[in-house]
C-alpha cells in the first residue's frame, strides 16, 4: 500500500480559492453595478465596472490554467460523468443528501484522489464548465463592446435582452455557490471539508497510484 496522500495537492488548493476569490467578487460588483444606490462599496459605478471587467478577465484566466493544467496533467477523468453517473449512482448521492445525511447514514461514495467528485458533482460540473461559464463569458463580453460593436450589439438584442440573461446567469452561480458551502458543510465534521481544502488536507490512503 503506497503511503497516505492528501486529496488536493497545494497547487489545486491555491487555484480554488482564487477562482472562489474572483467568484464572490465578481457578484459583488454586479450588485454594485445593478444596485449602485443599494451597493455603494466601491465608491462610484465606473469603478465597480472597471473592478468587474478586471475580475472576469482574472476568471477566465484563472479557469483557462485549470482547463489547460487538467488536460496536460490527464486529470479531466474527475470530471467527467459515466453513464451510471446519470442514473443509479446520482439517484443514491441525491437520497443521501436529502434523507441519509440526517439518518447519519454513510457517504454512499468513498473518495480518493483519482475519484474526487460524486455523480451529483461531476454533472453539476459539467453543466457549470460547458453551459453556464461561456454563456456568461459571452453575455459578458457582448456588454463590455455594446459601445465598441454597437451593431452587432443592438442586432443580438440590445441591452434588453443580454442584461437580465447576464444577471440570470450571476444568480445561478451565487445559487452553485451557496448550494457549494452548505455541502462543504457535510463532511465527517462541519469544518473538514473547509480544512481539506485549505491549509490542512485531509489524507487518504490509496492502494494505487495518482
Amino acid at each position: 500500500m503506497t503511503p497516505a496522500t492528501p486529496l488536493y495537492a497545494l497547487h489545486e488548493r491555491i487555484w480554488h480559492w482564487l477562482q472562489a476569490t474572483v467568484m464572490v467578487l465578481l457578484i459583488v460588483s454586479g450588485l454594485a453595478i445593478h444596485y449602485p444606490d443599494r451597493f455603494a462599496i466601491f465608491g462610484s459605478l465606473a469603478v465597480a465596472l472597471k473592478l468587474h471587467t478586471w475580475l472576469a478577465g482574472a476568471l477566465i484566466a484563472n479557469a483557462f490554467l485549470g482547463v489547460f493544467y487538467h488536460l496536460t496533467a490527464e486529470k479531466y477523468h474527475h470530471f467527467l460523468p459515466r453513464m451510471e453517473d446519470f442514473t443509479g449512482a446520482a439517484v443514491r448521492q441525491a437520497r443521501f443528501y436529502l434523507y441519509g445525511i440526517f439518518k447519519g447514514e454513510k457517504h454512499p461514495l468513498q473518495t480518493d484522489s483519482r475519484r474526487k467528485l460524486n455523480p451529483l458533482q461531476k454533472i453539476t460540473y459539467l453543466a457549470l464548465l460547458n453551459i453556464l461559464l461561456p454563456f456568461q463569458i459571452v453575455t459578458g463580453v457582448l456588454l463590455w463592446g455594446a459601445d465598441r460593436w454597437p451593431k452587432l450589439f443592438d442586432r443580438i438584442g440590445g441591452l434588453w435582452l443580454l442584461g437580465p440573461a447576464h444577471t440570470m446567469g450571476a444568480y445561478l452561480f451565487l445559487a452553485f455557490l451557496i448550494g457549494h458551502i452548505y455541502l462543504a458543510t457535510t463532511g465527517p465534521s462541519s469544518a473538514a471539508l473547509f480544512r481539506e481544502i485549505t491549509t490542512a488536507p485531509l489524507h487518504v490512503a490509496e492502494n494505487r497510484p495518482d
